[in-house]
This record gives structure tokens, C-alpha cells and sequence, in this order.
């Protein structure tokens, strides 16, 4: 490859402390060591980035990294000019990171409960995962949690976003660990990140990824929709039927979810007949198997869920729950806006200002919170309660 070219430059004190300080409170630091990795790793992946149009008009980048970057710039500039996403500087740039993901999630949960372990932080305020930028570290503390007794699992994710916080220093980059996907999930996951810029309540993940992965289904039909033959082509088909795939795969989870919440709730009657909550639990991850080989023997061979469902516990039923619950919700609020994405917006800005009871009792029921709403500014931060 040429140069990098234009690069930031991170030797000045006050940049780096607003980094330091966006990405730890992001990824949650609760010792020096952490917070150290949370800080570099970001930076290394800031500045090994630099802008798509110097990797479009290098003659040594790859022609189908050609093709992605433009395709990417294309889902961009549609977020802005149909989606009302933010029109910034983030996905205007592409890192090649030489790795599976940018950071490894650690999530864990009580032997009997789907209540997630939270870290808090300043700026983010608590989410129930850990994130590090070393798979090997992420499992380290996936085995100290489960030293304690808690059931763990550890994932990689090809994306984040800092909400904002790092636009001043070239935003969110593209990618080599998404850029490669299909232009159906490539679009998703842009669409996903964007807006967590738009709205982000803190102290609630479920409620943030919900929004988010509603924009990012409701977002993505749009642009098939917009896109002359798609729909009906072999990439939107596949889309298509990964999309259905999903969905199936997300009831299924979701019907085990309830079921593991009712054993968990119960409250057992003292008999040495009545099967203990363990042994109940261990019935239900037993059907939930038997419903997923059943399920998967439709899918004409498909294994991507395959390496989930064997490691499957509270843990990733739990965080699988943040990206699913609430998202009914914020589809019938986009229909009662009128599909009109300013007017969704600026409703999904005034309920995370609202208590995270009064906003979920919403979503979940659709009894009108108070009508007062803010205006949507993409120029700062989401607001804050």
C-alpha cells in the first residue's frame, strides 16, 4: 500500500484525554488495565484508518475493496438522504484491522437468572458487557466471572460506535472485519451504528439496541425497496432468506427466554417430587435444541447458528434479548409517526429522556407517555435524561 497519507495525529494531551475519556466510558473501565486497552486499542484502529476516497484512488487496493468502499458510500449517503441518519464524518473512512472483529464482548449471568452483569461508567452509564480488544484478555475475564459462578460467553462483534463522541477526530470507520458482507447486511449494520447516534439513553442497552435494530430492519427494506431489481436478484434473495432465517431463529429464542424466565420466577413448592429449577432449566435448553435441529433441517444446510446454540446459557440468551425486546415497540412507534424518520426520532429522543419504566411500559404497551418532545439534532450528542 501507498502512505496511510493524512493521518491524525494523537501526540497532543488534549486530544488524547478526550479520547481516552469517549472510549473508556464507552467500553467501561473498571481498573487501569482495562481502561489502558480500552484506549489504545481504539486509537491503533483510529489510526489505521484513513479516508475511503485515498483507498478508492489507490492503485494497489484490491478492485473488490473497490467495489465494497463504493457500495458503502452509497448505504451512507442513503442513511442521510432517506433514513435522516446523521450526515457526518463516520463510514468515511476504512481501516484494515487483520483480525475476525474489532472487540470481544463478555457477557454473564446468574446460574438461574437472565439479568445480565452490568459495568458503569461515566459517560455511558451501565451495560450489561465488557469489551476488549484482545479476544485472549476477553476470555480471561470470561473465566474469572465464571470462577465465581457465573455463566459467561464471549463473542466477537465487527462494529461499535461512540455515539458521536469521536466525530471531531474522523468518526466511526468502515471496517475490514463487516466490509466484505453481503449488501443487505452490510447496510443493516450501518444503518444499526448511525443510529445509535441519533438516540441513547444511558444505563439502557435493551432500550438502545431495540432503537437500533428496528432503524436497521425498517432501514433495510427501504433500501432494497430503492434499489432497481434488487429485491428480486440473487443478493437481495439471499438477504431474503438469511433475513427469515434470522427472524426463526430470534422466535425461537425469544419462546425459550420465556420459558427460562417463568422457571426462574417460580416459586417452587419444597417436595422432594416437584424437579428442582436446575433440573427445569435443563429441560427447557433441551427443547430449545430439539426446536433448533428441527428448525435448521428447513435451512438446506445452513450453520451459522450452529456454534451458538451449542454454547448457549443465560448469558447469550440474555444479551440476545437486548437486541430483540422492545423492537415491536419501535416499529409500531415508526407506523404511528407516520413513517416519517424526524418525527420517529425526535419521539424516540423524548422517551429516553423519560424513567426507563415509563419509556419500556410505552414500547411494551403503547400507552402514551407525555407528548413534549425535543427537536432532532444530529449536530451533538443524543440528549441525555
Amino acid at each position: 500500500m501507498k502512505s496511510q497519507g493524512p493521518n491524525i495525529a494523537w501526540t497532543g494531551r488534549a486530544a488524547w484525554l478526550a479520547a481516552a475519556l469517549a472510549v473508556a466510558s464507552l467500553a467501561g473501565c473498571a481498573d487501569l488495565g482495562y481502561y489502558w486497552q480500552s484506549v489504545n486499542g481504539h486509537l491503533a484502529m483510529l489510526n489505521a484508518a484513513r479516508p475511503v476516497n485515498d483507498w478508492l484512488g489507490d492503485a494497489q487496493t484490491p478492485a473488490l475493496l473497490k467495489t465494497r468502499l463504493a457500495l458503502a458510500q452509497r448505504i451512507r449517503s442513503f442513511a442521510v438522504t432517506e433514513l435522516n441518519l446523521p450526515d457526518n464524518p463516520s463510514y468515511q473512512r476504512y481501516a484494515d484491522l487483520h483480525r475476525s472483529a474489532v472487540v470481544w464482548n463478555v457477557v454473564a449471568a446468574p446460574e438461574l437468572s437472565l439479568t445480565l452483569k452490568t459495568w458503569c461508567f461515566p459517560v455511558a452509564g451501565c451495560v450489561g458487557y465488557r469489551g476488549y480488544f484482545s479476544e485472549s484478555e476477553a476470555r480471561a475475564e470470561a473465566d474469572r466471572l465464571a470462577a465465581q459462578g457465573l455463566e459467561t460467553s464471549v463473542y466477537g462483534i465487527p462494529a461499535y460506535s461512540t455515539l458521536g463522541w469521536m466525530n471531531w477526530a474522523g468518526g466511526d470507520p468502515l471496517l475490514s472485519t463487516f466490509i466484505s458482507y453481503p449488501e443487505g447486511e452490510l447496510a443493516r449494520l450501518v444503518f444499526h451504528e448511525l443510529a445509535h447516534q441519533v438516540a441513547y439513553a444511558p444505563d439502557d442497552t435493551v432500550f438502545n439496541e431495540s432503537f437500533a435494530t428496528a432503524v436497521e430492519r425498517l432501514g433495510v427494506r427501504r433500501w432494497l425497496a430503492a434499489q432497481p431489481g434488487l429485491e428480486s436478484s440473487e443478493a437481495g434473495l439471499a438477504y431474503q432468506r438469511f433475513d427469515e432465517r434470522r427472524r426463526q431463529f430470534r422466535a425461537l429464542t425469544a419462546a425459550t427466554r420465556r420459558e427460562l424466565s417463568d422457571i426462574y420466577a417460580s416459586r417452587q413448592a419444597f417436595s422432594q417430587d416437584a424437579p428442582s429449577k436446575p433440573a427445569l432449566k435443563e429441560l427447557a435448553m433441551q427443547r430449545f435444541r430439539k426446536n433448533f435441529a428441527e428448525l435448521r433441517a428447513a435451512w438446506n444446510g445452513y450453520a451459522g447458528y450452529d456454534p451458538w446454540v451449542a454454547r448457549a446459557n443465560n448469558a447469550s440468551f440474555a444479551a440476545q434479548a437486548a437486541y430483540d425486546d422492545l423492537v415491536p415497540g419501535f416499529e409500531s412507534l415508526f407506523e404511528r409517526e407516520g413513517r416519517d424518520w424526524q418525527r420517529f426520532y425526535a419521539a424516540v429522543q423524548h422517551l429516553a429522556r423519560l424513567p426507563q419504566s415509563e419509556r419500556h411500559a410505552f414500547l411494551r404497551t403503547g400507552t402514551a407517555p407525555p407528548t413534549r418532545r425535543a427537536p432532532v439534532d444530529h449536530g451533538r450528542m443524543p440528549l441525555r435524561p
